[in-house]
C-alpha cells in the first residue's frame, strides 16, 4: 500500500514548473493594448 505521508516528504516540484510560474506571473504584470489605450485616453483628458 502507498504511504502518502512518505511520498509527500519525497515530493519536490519540477524546476520547469517553477520557471513557468515565474514567466506567467511576469506576463500578468505586463501592460496590454487595453491598458495602453486607457492610459492614453486618461492623458488626453488631463
Amino acid at each position: 500500500m502507498i504511504n502518502f505521508d512518505e511520498e509527500l516528504k519525497k515530493f519536490s516540484p519540477s524546476t520547469e514548473v517553477e520557471q513557468a510560474e515565474d514567466v506567467i506571473l511576469k506576463l500578468d504584470k505586463m501592460k496590454d493594448m487595453t491598458d495602453l489605450m486607457l492610459e492614453i485616453m486618461k492623458d488626453k483628458e488631463s
